[in-house]
C-alpha cells in the first residue's frame, strides 16, 4: 500500500465532527460521574451500579436505545457510535450493566423474531430492563458447543434446566436471553430475571469493578426466541459483536493509563530531571503509544464492519479482541512499572485497570481461542 492510500485509509477511519462532539458529551458525563471514588464505592456494593446514574445514561443521553431501531423505540444509531460510547466508558471504568445489555441487545438483533423484539426492545430503550445473555457455561466455552443446558417443550410452554456462568450482570438482570439445548439444536429463550426456578448467584471475580454471576435454571419457564433450533450461526455473530464492543472498552482503558502514564513521567523528577527523560522511559511511554494507537485504529475499523455487518467482521472481530486484549494488559503492566512503587498500592488507580484488562482477555475467550478463530476463518 502506498503512504498516499495508506493516508487516505487511515483518514476514513477519523471520526466525523457529530461523533467527536459526541464523544466529548459522554466524556463530560462519565468524568463527573465516574470519578475514581466512585468506581470504588460502587465495586464494593453488591449491585455494583448506581441507580441514579444508569437512569440519567438512558434519559438524559439515550444511551440504553443508542443502536436500538427507531421502530423499537431506540435512536438508531449504529455500532461507530457504541463504539465511541465504549471507549469513553473503559476510560472510567464505569460501573454499570451497560455492557451487558448491549450485548443482549445484540441478541435480540439478530435471533429473535419481531414479536421479541417489540416486546423487550422499547423497555430496554427506555431504560426499564437492565438485559443480558447467558452463553458461557462452566466450561468457559463462548459458542454452541458448551451449550449443555436443556430446554424442554411442554403443556404450558417451554421450561430450561441447566447452569450458565460468567453471566455480566447476571444478578440484576430484568431480562435473562439463555441458551439451551432443544431437540434441533441450540435454541435462545427469554427468561424473567424473577421467574420461578431460576436462582442467581454474584461470583466473586479478580475485576470487582464488572459483575459477573453464576446462573441456575431448573424446569425455569421460558420464551422461545426465533426459530427452534437456529440460534447457533446468530449466536456466533452475536459473540463477534460483543468482542468488538469489549475491544473498544480495553481501547479506552489503555488510553488513560497511557495519558496518566506520560503525564507522571513529566512530573515525576529523580536526579534533578523528569524521569520521562531518562531513555528506558521513553521507550515504554513509546511502546505503550505504538500499541494504543495500532488498538484504536483496528477497533474503529471493527465498528464500521460491525456497522455494516460487513463479510470482514468476523476476521476483524478476532483480529481486535485479540490485540486489544493484549494491548490493554501490556499498557497496564507497564504504567505500573513506571508509575514505581506507588504504582503497586492499593490507592493507586492502575491495578483496577490492572484486573479489568486481565478479566477482559478472558472474557468472550481469550487471545490463543480467537487467534485460532482467525486462522480457521482465513482457512490457515
Amino acid at each position: 500500500m502506498s503512504g498516499q492510500v495508506a493516508a487516505g485509509a487511515m483518514a476514513g477511519l477519523a471520526l466525523s465532527e457529530e461523533q467527536e462532539e459526541f464523544r466529548r458529551t459522554i466524556r463530560a458525563f462519565l468524568d463527573q460521574r465516574s470519578p475514581e471514588s466512585e468506581v470504588r464505592r460502587l465495586m464494593e456494593t453488591e449491585q455494583g451500579y448506581d441507580e441514579d446514574v444508569l437512569r440519567q445514561m438512558n434519559e438524559q443521553l439515550g444511551l440504553g436505545g443508542l443502536v436500538i431501531p427507531e421502530e423499537y423505540g431506540g435512536s438508531g444509531f449504529g455500532f461507530a457510535e457504541l463504539v465511541v460510547v465504549l471507549e469513553e466508558m473503559g476510560r472510567r471504568l464505569l460501573c454499570a450493566p451497560y455492557l451487558s445489555t448491549a450485548v443482549a441487545v445484540q441478541a435480540l438483533l439478530h435471533c429473535g423474531d419481531d414479536e421479541t423484539r417489540k416486546l423487550w426492545l422499547p423497555r430496554i430503550a427506555a431504560g426499564e430492563t437492565i438485559a443480558t445473555l447467558a452463553l458461557a457455561e462452566d466450561s468457559g466455552r463462548w459458542d454452541e458447543t458448551g451449550v449443555t443446558a436443556v430446554a424442554r417443550p411442554g403443556a404450558g410452554g417451554w421450561t430450561v434446566t441447566g447452569a450458565k456462568s460468567f453471566v455480566l450482570d447476571g444478578h440484576v438482570a430484568d431480562l435473562i436471553l439463555v441458551a439451551a439445548r432443544t431437540g434441533t439444536g441450540v435454541s435462545l429463550f427469554a427468561v424473567p430475571g424473577d421467574a420461578p426456578g431460576l436462582v442467581r448467584t454474584p461470583l466473586r471475580t479478580l475485576d470487582p469493578t464488572r459483575k459477573q454471576a453464576r446462573v441456575e435454571l431448573t424446569g425455569t419457564p421460558a420464551v422461545l426466541v426465533g426459530a427452534e433450533g437456529q440460534a447457533g450461526a446468530a449466536l456466533e455473530r452475536v459473540v463477534d459483536l460483543a468482542a468488538v464492543a469489549l475491544a473498544a472498552e480495553q481501547v479506552g482503558g489503555a488510553r488513560f493509563l497511557l495519558e496518566e502514564t506520560v503525564r507522571y513521567a513529566k512530573d515525576r523528577h529523580q536526579f534533578g530531571r523528569p524521569i520521562g527523560g531518562f531513555q528506558a522511559i521513553k521507550h515504554k511511554c513509546a511502546d505503550m503509544l505504538l500499541g494504543v494507537e495500532s488498538a484504536a485504529t483496528a477497533v474503529h475499523y471493527a465498528g464500521r464492519c460491525a456497522a455494516a455487518l460487513d463479510d470482514e467482521l468476523p476476521t476483524v472481530a478476532a483480529l481486535v479482541k485479540a490485540h486489544c486484549s493484549e494491548t490493554f494488559f501490556r499498557t497496564a503492566a507497564e504504567a505500573i512499572q513506571v508509575h514505581g512503587a506507588i504504582g503497586f498500592s492499593w490507592e493507586h488507580p492502575a491495578h483496577l485497570y490492572y484486573k479489568r484488562a486481565k478479566s477482559g482477555e478472558l472474557l468472550f475467550g481469550d487471545p490463543a481461542h480467537w487467534r485460532e478463530l482467525l486462522a480457521r476463518r482465513l482457512g490457515l
